[in-house]
Formats: structure tokens, sequence, C-alpha cells
């Protein structure tokens, strides 16, 4: 897996200071869009997640030591992906368990659910024994 430590010439460090005027014009027009509603109240659960992140930003949770960082769980999954949550761990629901994304720079602008599919692969087996009119009559042995 290539790993991209920087987003548009900016490190880490700059990313993870940067505000969110700052972030702006660093995303797509339809991340811009989704993140100028979120912010004037259009839409609630968006804008709890990111005083959420700011909460825990601010005060992270202690974890056992040795222990992997707890992740901030949330059901929005087409939340964008913002340069100050470098290095957060979220708990995306997938639709049946919270799987762990961690932020990296090149996730920067994509939507949380972009990293966890809902829908698992289905492998169906032959058709057994009386599944169908004509396997009726097929000898066992």
């Amino acid at each position: 897996m290539v790993r991209i430590d920087k987003y548009r010439g900016s490190g880490k460090k700059e990313l993870e200071s940067i505000t969110m005027e700052d972030a702006l014009p660093l995303l797509t027009s339809r991340a811009r869009r989704a993140l100028k509603r979120a912010m004037d109240g259009r839409n609630l659960v968006y804008k709890k997640l990111i005083k959420k992140v700011a909460a825990w930003q601010a005060k992270p949770p202690v974890s056992k030591p040795g222990a992997a960082p707890k992740a901030i769980r949330t059901h929005v999954r087409a939340a964008v992906i913002l340069p100050s949550w470098v290095g957060l761990t979220f708990g995306v629901y997938s639709g049946k368990e919270f799987k762990p994304v961690v932020i990296t720079p090149d996730k920067i602008g994509y939507r949380l659910g972009d990293f966890v599919h809902s829908t698992g692969r289905v492998l169906h087996s032959g058709p057994g024994i009386g599944a169908t009119r004509g396997s009726k009559f097929i000898p066992l042995k």
C-alpha cells in the first residue's frame, strides 16, 4: 500500500493545525457544499459529529497502555474527511458493526463511508440434493 504523507503540498503537522476556513479551498466543490450545509445547520447530524471530533481532540479519552486508541464511533457515513482529522481513528457503522478507519492525508476530501463497505460478498454453493426437480433422482453415492 502506498502511503502519502502530504496532501496538496501540506505536511501532516500543517494539516492537523489547519482551521476549517483554511481547509475549504483544498477540498472539491462537492465537499465544500456539504460542509457549508453542515455549518449552516441544515445537516444537524454532521454538525454534531464535527463538534464531537473537536471535543475528542481537545480532551482525548485515556486508553490502556499498549492498547489501540479508542475510535470515534459514528453512523454518519456521508461525512467529508477534514484535514484536522488526520491521525484520528473512526469507528464507522457498516450496517452491522463499527469498522475502524484510520485517517491518513490521502483520505482527505473523501467520505467516511467510502472506506467501509456496507455489503459483503455473497458466495453461493452448488445446488444440493432436492434443490431442483432434476436433482431428485441423483443417487447419493
